[in-house]
């Protein structure tokens, strides 16, 4: 498999600040489209939590040029798949079609992009779906457990302390027009990235970008920097009772290296050892296996514009949730004190370099790398330093990120189960 580089990637800035990057691939008939626009809950006020994911998903409710009916018996009358989504940093969108409804596809999400109307019918059939994933949420053990330790391991006043879908007496108040004025103020071309992949020729590609989108007008929300987080020097721990679980979900970590940190690769590995290779690292081999404290145990580093959580998951008994804390931690001071031994290293450093070409396997798996590509400023040719990068990491450097950013003695944990957790 050819793995995408400068050679075949198409980089083109329009007039107005899109950002175009262009892959072919005849291999099948398809054609994807990924990107994002810099608005996202970053730009929402903490009383209007929710606003930004909200605004996104709204979106393709109505247009001036066509109803919520007509936009979805369009898309399906060709077979093709259109979206928008809101993150923290990013509103994130994307296309599938076949190459000859590529035209209308791309058509569909820039009318959504650029022409929504925000029917009130529209807006509070989506209040009501985003109120019922909202309740549900609180009768979710895992899903609880996530927003509290977010809100533990981050200062009150940052994003990454709210929850990017809301609270229900934030969405309750948020109207039509409060909608609508989030998207006026923050939606605009400025900083935008399109990334398209698949059997169109690249020149044919950038033309029908630049038809969609190349004369927009739009505005972007001014932006202060991230808040510092500080360090956890303690622990902060928080239980959430949810009455008629039998099950406890466990978050333990950390606020973590962000992307553009210069030792995120290090951590990449480490974690992997900790907790993702094989059946989930150490801790599913200990924690799960060895000892048969939890359902699920593993852990993930999540990178991303600011430092993104280092955290580790696992659900189980109730009866267990103690011994596999202190077992958890134990997995933690291992990898923080005790250097990994080479064979180790070297098993997960295979592991992650051979699952580079299954990420690639789809056009929409490349087009999700050739966006954080852009978006990091990796290079074009960062895929096929991937190995090479892996590959020179060393057992001094796993345990130096650990060190950095781990502490078993001082750490956000949270806890969602039955009360008697």
């Amino acid at each position: 498999m050819a793995i995408p580089g400068p050679e075949d990637i198409v980089r083109h800035e329009l007039s107005n600040g899109i950002t175009v990057l262009a892959r072919e691939n005849h291999s099948s008939p398809s054609v994807v489209i990924g990107g994002y626009l810099p608005v996202g809950a970053y730009d929402e006020q903490p009383q209007q939590a929710g606003l930004a994911a909200f605004t996104a998903s709204a979106l393709m409710r109505g247009t001036s040029n066509r109803t919520f009916e007509q936009i979805y018996e369009e898309l399906e009358s060709v077979g093709a798949s259109a979206g928008v989504s809101g993150g923290t940093h990013t509103t994130r969108f994307g296309t599938r079609s076949l190459v000859e409804d590529l035209p209308l596809a791309l058509d569909i999400l820039a009318d959504a992009l650029r022409h929504p109307t925000f029917p009130d019918d529209g807006v509070e059939k989506l209040r009501g779906e985003i109120l019922t994933s909202l309740e549900e949420r609180a009768h979710d053990t895992r899903r609880m457990a996530s927003l509290t330790f977010y809100e533990l391991a981050y200062p009150e006043e940052h994003p990454y302390a709210r929850s990017l879908s809301g609270y229900a007496e934030t969405v309750s108040e948020l109207t039509r027009d409060a909608l609508a004025g989030f998207y006026a103020g923050g939606y605009g071309p400025q900083g935008m990235v399109v990334v398209v992949v698949g059997a169109v020729e690249t020149a044919v590609a950038l033309a029908h970008v630049e038809a969609a989108f190349g004369d927009w007008e739009g505005n972007n929300y001014e932006r202060v920097p991230l808040p510092e987080v500080p360090r956890i020097t303690e622990v902060r721990e928080r239980a959430v009772s949810i009455p008629g679980k039998t099950q406890s979900d466990i978050v333990l970590g950390y606020p973590g290296p962000a992307r553009c940190e210069p030792d995120f690769m290090d951590a990449v590995v480490c974690n992997t050892i900790l907790g993702v290779f094989g059946m989930m690292g150490r801790l599913g081999d200990n924690v799960r296996d060895k000892q048969g404290l939890a359902y699920y145990s593993f852990s993930r580093v999540a990178g991303g514009p600011g430092p993104g959580p280092w955290q580790v998951i696992a659900g189980v008994n109730p009866a267990n949730v103690d011994p596999a804390i202190a077992s958890i931690r134990e997995e933690i001071r291992r990898i923080c004190e005790t250097p990994v031994s080479e064979q180790e290293l070297d098993d997960n450093k295979a592991f992650i370099t051979g699952s580079l070409p299954l990420r690639l396997e789809t056009n929409q798996g490349v087009a999700r790398s050739i966006l954080d590509m852009e978006r990091y400023s990796l290079g074009l040719d960062y895929l096929q330093r991937y190995a090479d990068l892996i590959g020179s990491i060393t057992i001094e450097q796993v345990q130096a990120v650990a060190q950095r950013w781990l502490n078993p003695d001082a750490y956000a944990l949270s806890i969602a189960g039955p009360a008697a957790t």
